[in-house]
């Protein structure tokens, strides 16, 4: 297995990509300016991370599948384990985790992870499949943690908004205890609008459970922007520390348990199950408009 990084380019990007975790950890415009959070741990250490076999916390960071039951920390383990390189081309690469005596004392599954970082011009689009190996269902829930500049380059002191693609006014969900609440509270979009302020997230993360849409911008209207879509996520999460100088744009399928809930996996809100020898593919891409 690889330790070392891997940067790949496009006429307009530069990414690089660690195995520990498949994580981004920097994308680069093609003049030098710093899209990604550097992850400097006075604010928070991750940068990109893959977030699998749960996004969130569990009850008490315990799961269950069936009657095993095992430690979870948030978010899971994939973030944390080291994933091997498969192959490398000069705009893509792809890293790849399977199961092994360690995740398997923790989540009894055999299943294999890919992760697909690729660039195309002033795109980058980020494909995972995970596949079950297994011979019984797996449940599991599957997100993306990505942290960009806040302020993006050359909109510094200029109020920055998120604009869902749908228009909509998603109800909004605030975690208690790192556990999802029944309740939901009035959306703080306004026909797909939120202008952004760090007092936002003094309640921690604003989660949006259903209805942000398949993609959304990120930025200054007419000024620079970063431009997503979504591909089989229909969770997102936008999350900051207050005053950090980033901001985490996090689809996801699959969310924090509920509370009271019990630890199992597979009662998750938004988890899905895997049937034997199948595999579900998830994917964003991101436009620079810098």
């Amino acid at each position: 297995m690889s330790h070392d990084t891997i940067q790949i380019d496009s006429d307009a990007l530069t990414a690089t990509i660690a195995p520990l975790g498949a994580e981004m950890q920097s994308l680069r415009t093609s003049g030098g300016a710093d899209l990604l959070w550097h992850g400097d741990p006075k604010w928070w250490s991750g940068r990109a991370p893959i977030l699998f076999p749960i996004v969130g916390k569990a009850p008490g960071d315990r799961i269950a599948v069936g009657d095993h039951e095992a430690q979870m920390r948030q978010h899971g383990f994939a973030r944390r384990s080291a994933f091997t390189l498969a192959s490398q081309g000069p705009s893509d690469c792809r890293h790849v985790l399977q199961d092994s005596a360690e995740t398997r004392a923790l989540y009894p599954f055999a299943f294999e992870i890919a992760v697909t970082h690729a660039l195309e011009g002033a795109t980058l689009t980020v494909s995972v499949e995970i596949s079950n190996r297994d011979a019984k269902p797996m449940p599991f829930g599957f997100g993306f943690h990505p942290a960009f500049a806040w302020p993006l380059p050359g909109a510094e002191g200029t109020p920055h908004e998120i604009r869902l693609d749908n228009g909509a006014e998603p109800a909004l969900a605030r975690l208690r205890d790192g556990l999802l609440p029944p309740e939901r509270q009035p959306s703080p979009f306004r026909n797909g609008h939120l202008t952004l302020d760090p007092d936002q997230f003094e309640a921690d993360a604003m989660i949006f459970p259903e209805g942000a849409g398949p993609g959304l911008s990120y930025g200054v209207p007419g000024g620079p922007e970063l431009a997503f879509t979504f591909d089989n996520l229909p969770n997102l999460a936008l999350w900051q520390p207050p005053g950090a100088p980033f901001l985490c744009i996090e689809p996801w399928h699959g969310m924090a348990a509920e509370h009271a809930a019990s630890p199992q996996i597979a009662e998750r809100p938004f988890s899905l199950t895997l049937p034997p020898r199948e595999t579900a593919r998830f994917g964003y891409s991101v436009t620079a408009r810098i």
